[in-house]
């Protein structure tokens, strides 16, 4: 199909249900400005892929795509919102920080689902509250955000043998938690998503986005501070 071709049956097939689209779009998002965001890029999206094909029945067939999103998003990405709301709540420090967060992660996952594989949703969603708690940080808490070691220089242990590990397992809970909050953000995260989240080394890595190696310093690292914290306070002997 010529350009010129395709750009009339576009506008003619496709751009009167504008309104239609934004409809869904808003109450999808709750926001005005994120539902024409959304609506700007499916249009344009749409119209890369637009081949004519859909006739008059183009205003259905978005409906349907939205609609096919919707429902692959609730059953793959919204599971994960407890996951989601732990890790912005350890990395903000702080219960409504941490909603907005994840209501914001959510609404760029949504807009951006399409790039997901179905590989798995909870690295992929957390990877993206990740991201959105660190642009949050760096335009109202730069100063937390610091490299803290040099993985050169720290050894890593086992998990299992790891002595810092060995004495956090009995340390009180809710002074665990206490302590956890006193860390650098980059201690934080590390320890949240392996200890309390279950991650792998090489899920956390894709997750934050640093190599295998360190990870596992990182997480060295933050476990012997916060032994170190929790000996302070007396929590361990």
């Amino acid at each position: 199909m010529r350009e010129k071709d395709r750009l009339a049956r576009f506008e003619q097939t496709i751009l009167p249900h504008m309104d239609a689209s934004y409809n869904l779009a808003r109450w999808l998002t709750r926001n005005e400005h994120d539902a024409k965001d959304i609506v700007q890029e499916a249009y344009l999206r749409e119209f890369k892929l637009f081949d004519g094909s859909h006739g008059t029945d183009a205003r259905a067939w978005l409906k349907l795509k939205e609609k096919d999103k919707l429902a692959r998003f609730e059953q793959s990405i919204l599971p994960h919102l407890d996951a989601a709301y732990n890790l912005a709540r350890w990395l903000t420090r702080d219960e409504h920080d941490a909603e907005d967060m994840v209501q914001e992660a959510y609404l760029r996952a949504f807009k951006f689902f399409n790039a997901f594989r179905g590989v798995d949703g909870r690295a992929w969603l957390l990877t993206i509250v990740r991201n959105t708690c660190y642009t949050w940080l760096q335009q109202n808490r730069a100063h937390e955000i610091t490299t803290m070691f040099d993985e050169e220089i720290h050894s890593v242990d086992s998990d299992a043998s790891n002595p810092a590990t060995l004495a956090l397992q009995s340390a009180d809970q809710q002074i665990l938690r206490e302590a956890l909050d006193e860390l650098p953000v980059e201690f934080r995260e590390v320890v949240v998503l392996r200890d309390l989240e279950g991650f792998s080394y090489k899920e956390i890595a894709d997750i934050v986005n640093i190599p295998t190696g360190t990870v596992m310093s990182r997480l060295a690292r933050a476990r012997e501070r916060l032994k170190q914290l929790l000996c302070n306070r007396g929590d361990l002997a």
